[in-house]
């Protein structure tokens, strides 16, 4: 492909880049209602507080929707206030939603609780992360094709909700061939670590220009 052509296909890629952020933003908030739902039903809490976590990936959404907007306008202009903004606001409810689902994960050990069933986290994660990969790969592909550092970065950060995906479908999985105790809980628990991670990195990036902190 000549210089020529590939500028052409700029506003192109940067339309498929937009189109990307508003899907992940339009799945989080779907994935976050049908988790939350099943989660109360079931008295599952590791897919109840995954789906709290995909209503904040979904405020993160924006940000990144954002970003590509910026991008459009000038790739080498660095992120601005109201990134910045995003990330901290992002960050908090992170950090809150970690203090949240530790104190349900201690409260369900203490008092013995376990869910009725766990058979619909299993099923959720498994297509979130199929959802994410292709996601993932998508906007690798974008970015690659862009020459944009920022819209690859956003890709790599991606492999966090894949890693909370995991770890829903370990504990659902776990519980509902052995129903043994704790394992929803102790589910809850990793998903409060990562949590923890992905507020601690937004407070990281809003503080510099740093693209992701994933690579370190």
């Amino acid at each position: 492909m000549n210089a020529f052509s590939g500028e052409q296909r700029r506003p192109q890629l940067h339309n498929r880049a937009f189109a990307l952020a508003i899907f992940t933003i339009i799945y989080n908030i779907i994935e976050g209602l049908i988790s939350t739902y099943l989660g109360y039903e079931d008295e599952t809490l590791v897919l109840f507080g995954f789906g709290l976590d995909s209503y904040i990936e979904a405020i993160s959404g924006l940000g990144i929707a954002h970003m590509v907007l910026r991008i459009r306008q000038n790739q080498n202009v660095v992120r601005d206030d109201f990134e910045r903004t995003a990330l901290r606001i992002t960050g908090s409810a992170f950090y809150g939603l970690t203090i949240v689902l530790a104190a349900m994960a201690i409260n369900n050990i203490v008092i013995g609780h376990v869910p009725a069933t766990t058979f619909w986290g299993v099923v959720i994660s498994c297509i979130s992360i199929l959802v994410m990969i292709g996601l993932m790969r998508a906007k690798n592909t974008v970015g690659r094709e862009l020459g944009s550092d920022a819209i690859m970065a956003d890709a790599r950060c991606t492999m966090i909700c894949i890693y909370m995906s995991i770890v829903l479908l370990a504990a659902s999985a776990i519980y509902e061939l052995t129903h043994i105790a704790y394992v929803d809980a102790l589910g809850t628990a990793g998903l409060a670590y990562f949590s923890f991670t992905e507020g601690k990195e937004c407070f990281e990036k809003a503080k510099s220009d740093a693209l992701c902190g994933c690579e370190h």
